[in-house]
């Protein structure tokens, strides 16, 4: 089930109103990531200035550029933990347009549904993001103490995280709060696995970037399924 939900996903790549969200998601996505650069690079520069004194070694001129070029390989690297907070933030701008476009090619039958109000959504949002960085920081000292589990621990982790956000946004259009509290509580397992597979390509740089749009639509998928089948549990 999740996996035809992500087959449908990536079917629906070349249609041009899907396309256009996924453009815009992209375009967010990596304007976020290179602000978060910009500003790492600026405390740099503040930090070294033109010259730095070393002991045993004195005054040096090649330190900041030494530590800019390091800092695009560590951005690189803090993309995999940047890219969690910045797919949740991009999923709830752009759920609404991502599931109207999933829904207008696959379930054209549906009726219409009224958009979610900013202030819900705006709170939805915080919330999910609080608990989001909240948890990852709290994690950071597993990773530390674990660190050949560091990937099973974040997968697992943003798995759940994040696949609770997926898949309450999405079911919230149809089911409305409660609905969708209930449906994801009796199908917690799936909506696990299925959060699982989206945090696993969000820490492949470059991939994850198409992660956080193609993640909303596929969890856009694995609502109407699950909602269609009553007799699935787990």
């Amino acid at each position: 089930m999740i996996l035809t939900a992500f087959a449908k996903a990536l079917g629906q790549l070349g249609d041009p109103r899907f396309r256009r969200v996924l453009i815009l998601g992209l375009a967010l996505t990596i304007a976020l990531l290179f602000a978060v650069y910009a500003l790492v690079l600026i405390a740099i520069s503040w930090l070294t200035g033109d010259a730095v004194t070393l002991p045993l070694v004195g005054e040096v001129r090649w330190l900041d550029d030494l530590l800019g070029w390091s800092s695009l390989v560590a951005m690189m690297i803090m993309s995999i933990f940047l890219m969690v907070p910045v797919a949740s933030a991009i999923t709830s701008l752009f759920l609404e347009d991502v599931a109207a476009a999933v829904e207008a090619r696959h379930y054209p039958a549906l009726p219409p549904v009224a958009p979610m109000p900013w202030s819900d959504a705006l709170r939805d949002t915080a919330g999910f993001l609080g608990v989001l960085i909240g948890a990852n920081l709290l994690a950071l000292i597993l990773y530390i103490a674990l660190p050949f589990g560091a990937f099973a621990i974040f997968w697992g982790l943003n798995g759940y995280l994040l696949g609770r956000e997926y898949f309450q946004l999405a079911a919230m259009r149809r089911l409305g709060r409660a609905g969708a509290q209930d449906l994801r509580r009796r199908h917690w397992l799936t909506v696990w696995a299925a959060g699982v597979l989206m945090a696993i390509p969000l820490s492949v740089p470059l991939i994850n970037l198409l992660i956080p749009i193609l993640g909303a639509a596929t969890f856009t998928h694995l609502v109407h399924a699950l909602r269609s089948d009553p007799a699935r549990t787990g």
